[in-house]
């Protein structure tokens, strides 16, 4: 079935050592309500290893319901004078003593990408993840995760990764593209680390990118407690602990 959603990409600054309770906040006392007003499924809550990238920090994926649907949950949102949705004002003044800041994107599956509710119905389930973002020629995006699904998925799957993720950024020239693989343990990831200039496959795979890719960058995530690829469902209220709306 071809993909049709969008996606909103977080990358999320975490004051000092709240974590855990930014992650928690954005699962159990966020996505519950998300769901219902908004169509919005939680594709994934990370924090990011830091020592393979910025820290402290967090990653989220949220699943919209086409630009359409992210385009009425926009319309929501920027209202008043704060141009925020004025039913989440507690939440927002929670969320602000967990977190700094952050940078969005809203991107744009490649038609093959599962949902994250095939994810979760085919099985899939991992606690830890490679993520990449790939910046290549200006309109050369789209192919590159073509190259990817053919190339870099029979590469990786000998250490077991599997492509849960793959998407264009949009409002950009086709220019950057991002990838999301599921690992089966950090040694999966050494394993594969080990060999990126030996190994035949993954040479390939990078060799088809060289006149393409201008920057490639992964980092590690570790899964949130109630990240739907570990738990195998959607956060729900009955996950909060001292909230109340």
């Amino acid at each position: 079935m071809t993909n049709r959603r969008a996606y909103i990409h977080e990358l999320i600054d975490i004051r000092g050592t709240n974590r855990a309770n930014y992650m928690h906040h954005m699962t159990a006392n966020w996505s519950p309500n998300a769901q219902e007003d908004r169509n919005q499924q939680c594709f994934g809550v990370w924090g990011v290893l830091g020592s393979t990238g910025h820290w402290p920090q967090v990653c989220n994926i949220w699943e919209e319901d086409g630009l359409d649907g992210l385009a009425e949950s926009f319309a929501g949102e920027a209202v008043g004078a704060g141009l925020q949705d004025p039913k989440l004002a507690k939440w927002w003044e929670q969320a602000a003593e967990f977190r700094r800041g952050g940078f969005d994107r809203i991107l744009l599956p490649a038609p093959w990408m599962p949902t994250i509710a095939e994810h979760l119905d085919d099985g899939v389930r991992a606690d830890v993840f490679a993520h990449e973002i790939l910046r290549c020629a200006p309109g050369t995006a789209r192919d590159l995760l073509e190259r990817a699904r053919e190339r870099a998925v029979p590469a990786y799957d000998p250490f077991g990764w599997r492509l849960v993720g793959a998407w264009a950024t949009a409002m950009r020239d086709d220019d950057e593209a991002i990838l999301l693989w599921a690992l089966p343990s950090w040694q999966a990831w050494a394993d594969a680390e080990a060999v990126q200039r030996t190994d035949d496959n993954i040479t390939w795979w990078r060799a088809a990118t060289r006149a393409t890719v201008t920057d490639w960058q992964r980092i590690l995530l570790a899964a949130a407690p109630l990240c739907p690829f570990r738990t195998g469902r959607q956060p729900q209220r009955s996950d909060r602990t001292d909230w109340e709306e």
